[in-house]
């Protein structure tokens, strides 16, 4: 299902960053942090009905820059009731061991202004300590979260396309665990942020779109989403290897309004995943982003595509609509000495969810048209031309086609990553 309510609504937004060290930044945590990874979270469908309880959550994600120290965000922030957090820990991953095992060596207890344990209030979020913890730019970072009590999983990012594990009772420093389920979603868990004056990170790009840039079609556990992809590019730059890449998509989301399904619909199983509107989220997820320098924007589909589908009939959107809308974002982008670099939108023509009319194509090339020669934004990054199929150029290249014809697979998202011209950044 979740991989489902992926496919079914997408949007992807993405840009290049010129001088990024020079431009003051947002910082969530202090000014020697940077962000390496990220997942903005959302709330859940009233159908959704995961609880935990005397359980440990253990959950990989995957750095784009290394520091000495970290600190890791944790969330409540569409909770109903307080997120107790009993005890947790970061750790390396076991080298050639199970999945679910770490190195008991890079073991480190995150503590809460002291405390090895902390409550979230609901709707809150709260960064952990510093702890010295020497970490990999393309590594991985194991997070073990203990929930004591009963604890509804109504704050998540639910499409992580990475397999994480869930184990019985208090198992969080344990080298190895035995779970009792595996999930493909992150709970709880939003952000880690590496010290940059102590590894190689000095500055951090946000990359703000819907289920293209999250990773929607990718193969599960490989990393292979288009900010990822571009990580490995900048790592092997020499002028750009401090840049952290911070994943922001959410799969479904929206440049202009929220999840609004029909009441009655198939969709109100599903779309509270979609996250708060591109405009809403924007100071959280891109502003609030320890060591922010740029941010690129590929959202927009979703607002094309989900009228009639997943919302509203009577939230058909204009051209002049979703423009107006990255005019927001690049006006409060550039208030915070942000670049911000705007991506054309995908090809879907002919994709089996029902998106694509001629008229919704018309706009899409019309927003195109805009991103390209407006010069709103401080650099575009033409990601339509490098997905499209010549021959037929509203339709993703069949070799890029995920299968539903919205969509790149792992083969598009590389060539998304390679799209991205080096030389913007610096």
């Amino acid at each position: 299902m979740r991989r489902r309510l992926g496919v079914l609504l997408s949007l992807s937004l993405t840009l290049v960053v010129p001088a990024l060290a020079a431009a003051p930044a947002a910082h969530a945590t202090t000014d020697t942090f940077i962000g390496t990874w990220a997942a903005p979270p959302t709330a859940v469908p009233a159908s959704d009905s995961t609880v935990y309880e005397d359980q440990t959550l253990r959950q990989k994600v995957h750095l784009s820059v290394a520091g000495g120290s970290l600190r890791v965000r944790f969330t409540n922030e569409f909770g109903t009731t307080p997120l107790v957090i009993g005890e947790a820990h970061a750790a390396r991953p076991s080298v050639g061991g199970p999945a679910t095992a770490i190195d008991p060596g890079t073991d480190r207890v995150l503590r809460f202004d002291g405390s090895a344990s902390t409550t979230l209030a609901p709707g809150t979020a709260r960064w952990s300590d510093p702890v010295a913890l020497p970490t990999t730019a393309g590594g991985d970072l194991v997070v073990s979260l203990y929930l004591p009590q009963r604890t509804p999983a109504d704050t998540v990012h639910s499409a992580a396309y990475q397999s994480n594990f869930v184990a019985s009772g208090d198992v969080t420093g344990k080298p190895d665990v035995t779970p009792a389920s595996t999930t493909t979603s992150w709970h709880f868990l939003s952000g880690v942020a590496v010290a940059g004056d102590s590894g190689t990170a000095d500055a951090a790009l946000v990359t703000l779109g819907d289920s293209i840039t999250d990773g929607e079609h990718t193969t599960v556990d490989t990393d292979h989403r288009w900010p990822d992809l571009l990580a490995e590019r900048l790592r092997r730059d020499r002028q750009l290897a401090g840049t952290g890449v911070v994943n922001a998509g959410i799969g479904g989301n929206r440049l202009l309004r929220d999840p609004n399904p029909v009441p009655g619909s198939p969709a109100e199983s599903f779309a509270a995943y979609f996250g708060e509107s591109g405009l809403k989220r924007f100071d959280r997820d891109v502003l609030g982003q320890p060591g922010a320098r740029a941010v690129t924007v590929l959202l927009g589909v979703n607002d094309l595509g989900q009228p009639g589908i997943a919302a509203p009939t009577s939230e058909e959107v204009t051209a002049d609509e979703l423009i107006d809308g990255y005019k927001q974002l690049i006006q409060r982008a550039h208030q915070r000495g942000l670049k911000i670099f705007g991506a054309t939108i995908t090809p879907f023509e002919g994709d089996t969810l029902g998106y694509s009319t001629s008229q919704r194509q018309s706009t899409r090339q019309a927003v195109n048209d805009w991103i390209r020669t407006s010069g709103a934004f401080d650099a575009v990054i033409d990601f339509d031309a490098a997905v499209r199929d010549p021959a037929r150029p509203g339709r993703l290249l069949p070799a890029y086609n995920g299968g539903d014809g919205l969509h790149p697979n792992d083969a598009g998202m590389a060539a998304m990553a390679q799209a991205v011209p080096l030389q913007i950044l610096k």
